[in-house]
């Protein structure tokens, strides 16, 4: 017979470990689910249910079989990426392509490590997980760094972007910082594998226009434009746009509980809804009254992923230029001079290599989104003058859904040059089987926060992509062929046949 004491301490044991279970099993996982339930792209009658695997495809086509997967006879994203032209035009890398080299990434990661846990020992710090470079060697924020070479920023065909993008939408931060910043509320998050993410919160509905009497250097910054400009990006095969996926953070939580900076902590407060505010200290707009809300607690926003720390990949911070006048009444020269563009091409590095082709690729992603911001860019250093332009900080697009600034084109429109990859993709985007519109509809559906965009935003697409289509043909009526377009892929597509006015000239 089992005396008072023993049973006392058996039912004790078993209340221990359901309890351990519960905590440290259990509920993580109920988290996890519940926050991916909040995904409008789950599984639909209209969707295929099946695991989660690599891409079959290149550069942002749905895996094969994964939870982002569409049924085949209906995706055209699917169909564009399994199209000739993006299939092809793989180039094997050679010594110096790649950005970093697995050991200088993983001594410093061991680098890092060690720093912070020194700063937890010296401060105190008895709570959170103790940092350690092993998760930061199987995290897919290394594997990204990697994968960055002198061609873009990751590869066609490789199952960890979408690996990525749902670490960015779902997995647990482990501190948050202000992001210091000139006008707007930006916070730097971390997580526990050494990733590092900018999250912009939403400011406006997806609905609202920026005012006809707003200028572009004071126009709010959108959180669903830097989702969009990434599936744009990756649309168009220029893959120059750091992974950014949507996301909802739960302020209380994830953001004042979990910050040591007691500057953030202080600008938090409660609305008179009862919904829990933040504002940022920053030079020019950053008080109580641009202060971001949640609803109560939960804030949208975009969370970008940040590429490898200067330390280890330096990069060069270029003037546009064609940047534009940020004061109410001067213009550049370039607003003024049509013959601008000659004196660009004679100057260095424009006069020669691909930096000029770039700034025009650049142009004509801009003039897609509407964004009118682009005064400066960067480049990786390593890769010297024909590096490609990285195409950073595109929340100020997406703004006008009803207007197309025909200005932003003004490094084609001038220069009448177009790399022959680019054109040939845009031609591809105009054709009825391959729409651009329905393409990047498609492709934000795999977004937690779809839908991103507005259907007047998705449609103003298609017309601009024409406009930009317009001004190669007129260039191709002032000018010879070889002059205007570039030959950077050869002749290995000259057999596709396009049905374009442009490209059957």
């Amino acid at each position: 017979m089992w005396s008072a004491r023993s049973r006392f301490l058996i039912v004790l044991l078993l209340s221990t470990a359901f309890t351990v279970d519960l905590l440290f099993n259990i509920l993580p996982k109920l988290h996890q689910r519940s926050i991916r339930s909040q995904c409008p792209c789950e599984e639909s009658p209209n969707r295929s249910a099946v695991p989660r695997s690599s891409s079959a495809n290149g550069s942002g086509a749905p895996a094969e079989s994964g939870r982002w997967s569409l049924d085949p006879t209906l995706s055209k994203l699917r169909k564009l990426f399994s199209h000739p032209f993006y299939r092809g035009q793989s180039l094997p890398r050679r010594p110096g392509d790649q950005l970093l080299e697995k050991e200088d990434a993983v001594k410093y990661c061991h680098y890092k490590a060690k720093r912070a846990n020194k700063k937890r020992a010296r401060t105190g710090e008895l709570t959170g997980t103790r940092y350690s470079s092993k998760v930061y060697l199987a995290s897919n924020w290394l594997k990204f760094h990697l994968a960055i070479d002198r061609y873009a920023l990751y590869p066609r065909s490789d199952p960890f972007l979408d690996r990525l993008l749902e670490d960015l939408a779902v997995l647990d931060v482990s501190e948050a910082v202000v992001k210091p910043s000139g006008v707007h509320l930006k916070l730097l998050l971390k997580f526990q594998n050494f990733g590092k993410a900018m999250f912009k919160p939403m400011k406006q509905t997806r609905e609202e226009e920026t005012p006809e009497d707003v200028f572009y250097f004071v126009d709010s910054q959108r959180h669903n434009a830097e989702i969009a400009a990434f599936h744009l990006d990756r649309i168009l095969d220029f893959r120059r746009v750091p992974p950014v996926a949507g996301r909802k953070l739960n302020l209380s939580k994830e953001i004042q509980d979990l910050t040591r900076n007691e500057d953030l902590k202080a600008t938090f407060f409660i609305s008179p809804e009862n919904n829990v505010c933040l504002f940022a200290r920053c030079l020019y707009s950053c008080k109580t009254e641009y202060a971001v809300c949640g609803r109560p607690h939960l804030l949208e926003g975009s969370v970008s992923a940040f590429l490898p720390d200067l330390y280890i990949a330096q990069r060069e911070l270029i003037k546009n230029p064609w940047s534009r006048s940020y004061t109410f009444a001067n213009k550049e020269e370039w607003e003024i001079n049509p013959n601008y563009c000659e004196k660009v091409k004679h100057t260095p590095p424009y006069n020669k290599g691909s930096r000029l082709l770039n700034v025009i690729d650049m142009a004509i992603f801009d003039f897609l989104t509407g964004n009118m911001d682009r005064h400066h860019f960067e480049v990786f250093t390593k890769f010297g003058k024909d590096g490609y332009i990285i195409h950073f900080d595109n929340a100020r697009g997406f703004g006008k859904h009803s207007h197309d600034e025909l200005s932003i084109l003004a490094p084609l429109t001038q220069c009448c040059r177009i790399k022959k990859s680019t054109l040939l993709r845009l031609d591809i985007l105009s054709q009825p089987d391959y729409r651009l519109s329905d393409i990047m509809r498609e492709s934000l559906l795999h977004d937690a926060l779809s839908p991103v965009l507005t259907e007047p935003h998705l449609l103003a697409l298609d017309r601009r992509l024409q406009a930009i289509l317009k001004a190669v043909q007129k260039c191709l009526q002032q000018h010879k062929d070889a002059d205007v377009i570039k030959d950077d892929v050869g002749d290995e597509f000259d057999f596709i046949d396009f049905n374009s006015s442009v490209l059957a000239r």
